[in-house]
């Protein structure tokens, strides 16, 4: 009875974590590709603010109103989107709108809320019409549906939403400044580093973290909350303790990692590092504590989100005068995880193998698959790109060759990248694109992607071949695409 009960609360603790994810990756969906906004803002009030680097008092009245009304009307159009196309995307931008108006914090919450709900509603009248509309009278009955509804839930937002969404953000911006003020905001990355080692980051930073910053930016121009979850440090540490005291495929994988985690920000790489010793954890929550105390001795903060967490980002968003507090916040916490991690590996008597490396990165991808509310994938490396589709084998050289994930900024730009590179290298002059799966164009015929992506890749382009391919650093999977348009040539 006893196990029973152990296995099912193993079981329920596994479905929340799983809902949590897929909470973050809807989240992530309505943020991550208004990332640009978010970083023009910055940069606008990194120069031009009257403590920026070149203050301009006319060229400042655009920071408000970016925050303020540009940034939330993008997020609700984004999230109207995800739910029901560019219909939901229209009404979504107006129902935002109305809780945005007149505002006296930014609505990012509000727009997270608003967006979904206008793409939902008007989702439901159009399947609720179904093809009931006369013939001629589709144009009419569609733009004013989708403006009647948007204008009420407009009306609805700026007259209930937008007051409880005030109080909201108050609340949470004081929440944030007493927990810095009593100086307990380094216990934060008890949670946090956690957090993003299981695909819990983008619930983290872009549901709490990001609209307390953004609030905070907006009185004082910069937040140390920019800082938390983005921080590159403790995840280069990690690396940097396997390429000192790793073996083999292991150690001579680290350097790769490294430019990827450290400069190119993309964290996921270093959590297969971590799951192959999961004692290493300790190394990331110290290492981000110490970050975070740094930050908050030395008044670190950004002026924006640097995303990706890359540092050439984190410097990008650095106010004037604060480059010290956020490079000395970031390396301490390099510094620390290096060291803890360190002394756990150089005293392991573990052998790691590529078999081991391989299995947990099969663990991070089953639970990155998870946070998009997808079936984890077989737990088995895809070491060729593996078409799926109506044939296996192409039937011509591809005018075009994309890449797919779920935003379409991160593992895909960097598979893109290698397989530009690699064609070029074998005399194809194919043009290689990246962009986000429920993007993909209709007419595209070849899609590289991660298994855990290929149906819905194959719903949005359903005349493309699709190759899976797991591990984006994998060159062979680019090899066997590069021999595979050999043969044609034959």
């Amino acid at each position: 009875m006893a196990s029973q009960a152990v296995v099912q609360n193993v079981a329920q603790a596994g479905k929340a974590r799983a809902g949590m994810q897929k909470f973050g990756g809807f989240l992530a969906g309505m943020v991550m590709p208004n990332i640009p906004a978010f970083i023009a803002w910055g940069l606008i009030t990194a120069f031009f603010i009257p403590t920026g680097w070149t203050p301009n008092a006319k060229l400042d009245e655009l920071v408000s109103p970016f925050v303020s009304f540009l940034i939330p009307v993008l997020i609700g159009f984004t999230g109207g989107r995800l739910v029901h196309g560019n219909r939901g995307a229209v009404v979504g931008a107006i129902a935002t709108a109305g809780v945005a108006v007149g505002a006296t914090q930014p609505m990012f919450i509000g727009a997270m809320i608003m967006g979904p709900l206008g793409g939902y509603l008007i989702k439901q009248f159009d399947r609720m019409l179904g093809d009931r509309i006369k013939a001629g009278f589709e144009m009419l009955v569609n733009t004013f549906s989708a403006g009647i509804i948007g204008g009420g839930l407009a009306i609805l937002g700026f007259l209930v939403v937008q007051p409880v969404m005030d109080a909201v953000s108050t609340a949470l911006g004081a929440a944030a400044l007493w927990i810095t003020h009593i100086h307990l905001l380094p216990l934060i990355a008890l949670f946090i580093e956690p957090g993003k080692v299981l695909f819990l980051n983008n619930a983290i930073n872009h549901g709490i973290l990001e609209p307390i910053g953004v609030q905070q930016a907006k009185e004082t121009g910069k937040s140390i909350f920019f800082l938390l979850e983005t921080d590159p440090g403790p995840g280069l540490g990690v690396l940097l303790a396997y390429w000192i005291f790793g073996k083999g495929t292991i150690k001579q994988s680290a350097p790769g990692a490294i430019l990827i985690q450290f400069f190119g920000g993309i964290h996921e790489v270093y959590f297969p590092y971590i799951l192959m010793k999961p004692v290493l954890v300790l190394a990331v929550i110290l290492g981000g504590m110490g970050a975070d105390a740094t930050f908050m001795l030395l008044h670190a903060g950004l002026v924006a989100t640097p995303s990706p967490g890359s540092i050439l980002a984190e410097i990008a968003m650095t106010p004037k005068g604060g480059y010290f507090p956020v490079l000395a916040g970031i390396f301490v916490g390099a510094a620390i995880s290096l060291i803890v991690a360190s002394f756990f590996l150089s005293r392991s008597q573990d052998e790691f193998s590529d078999d081991a490396l391989a299995m947990a990165q099969d663990i991070v991808r089953d639970m990155k698959s998870q946070s998009k509310g997808q079936a984890a994938t077989a737990t088995q490396t895809v070491a060729t790109a593996a078409p799926v589709g109506a044939s296996t084998t192409l039937t011509g050289i591809p005018s075009r060759v994309i890449f797919a994930c779920e935003a379409g900024m991160g593992s895909s730009a960097m598979g893109a990248s290698i397989l530009k590179k690699r064609l070029k290298e074998a005399g194809y002059d194919i043009p290689v694109d990246h962009v986000p799966v429920n993007q993909l164009p209709v007419d595209a015929n070849v899609v590289f992607t991660q298994s855990s992506l290929a149906t819905r890749a194959s719903q949005v382009a359903p005349n493309a071949k699709i190759y899976i391919v797991n591990n984006f650093l994998d060159k062979n999977t680019y090899d066997a695409f590069v021999t595979e348009l050999d043969q044609l040539k034959k």
